[in-house]
């Protein structure tokens, strides 16, 4: 995103690049666009853990068709397909594989599967079960096996009892051009128990207001989910692999209760 929104950008050529992987978290179609009209047909989407040894997912290059219309519009949302010599499935909280187009978590089953977690029989329990590994995220697959995430399991927000998924509001926020970055979370409200909060860093020079991305969100996602306030910072906390810390985001607001949902 920081190479797209750079000034310098537009003045070079780019036609000897071949591949361009992004990985981490799924781009905003709009931000993908933008990078394949920027770049050309190089972008590449790898979605793994570590758990699991190399890519489960793997969109090419090839399969980012931007203007070929519906699925192919839904698909530069997603990950892909799994990708050699790994079985990929959504299951629900049963762990049975549910139908195409139903939101369940995401299970992987192959040969560089790790066998569960040092000294950690509890977490072990958790997360590998009837030789599949569940990787904590929820996605949906279409009927060709390409899979879209909808978000991590743990960052679910519960709001007056509807489940939001901060990836989906994350997605609106990042197709305004001047959004650099996006963080949703949940914070306490007296009456609907969490409320949805936007955290986000723009472009240098940007004028952007909460009104105008509440509004935004409002218009594509409706007022459940839209953000019921908008907090503009210099720089979101990142990990290593540039992830977000949401724990750290969250924290100050959740702190001294005996709960953080």
């Amino acid at each position: 995103y920081r190479m797209l929104a750079d000034p310098a950008c537009p003045r070079y050529s780019y036609e000897s690049l071949h591949r361009f992987i992004y990985a981490a978290a799924p781009m905003a179609p709009e931000k993908l666009r933008e990078a394949i009209a920027a770049f050309g047909p190089v972008m590449s989407n790898f979605y793994g853990q570590a758990e699991a040894l190399g890519p489960i997912n793997f969109l090419p290059p090839e399969d980012h068709r931007p203007d070929d219309g519906p699925p192919w519009d839904g698909r530069l949302m997603g990950i892909g397909r799994p990708s050699i010599m790994r079985r990929v499935a959504i299951v629900d909280e049963a762990g049975e594989a549910v139908a195409p187009g139903t939101a369940g978590e995401v299970a992987v089953k192959s040969w560089g599967v790790a066998p569960g977690y040092e000294n950690n029989p509890d977490a072990t329990a958790e997360a590998f079960k009837n030789g599949w590994y569940l990787t904590g995220d929820i996605g949906v697959a279409d009927a060709e096996g390409y899979v879209t995430l909808v978000d991590r399991k743990k960052d679910m927000i519960v709001s007056g009892g509807f489940n939001i998924y901060p990836a989906e509001v994350e997605r609106e926020l990042l197709s305004h051009r001047d959004v650099l970055e996006a963080a949703v979370i949940g914070v306490p409200d007296p009456d609907w128990g969490e409320a949805v909060k936007a955290i986000g860093e723009t472009r240098e020079g940007a004028s952007l207001t909460e009104a105008e991305l509440i509004a935004l969100c409002k218009e594509r996602l409706g007022s459940l989910r839209a953000p019921k306030s908008v907090e503009f910072r210099d720089e979101l906390p990142c990990n290593a692999t540039g992830k977000v810390l949401k724990r750290e985001l969250r924290a100050p607001y959740w702190e001294g209760r005996q709960r953080t949902i």
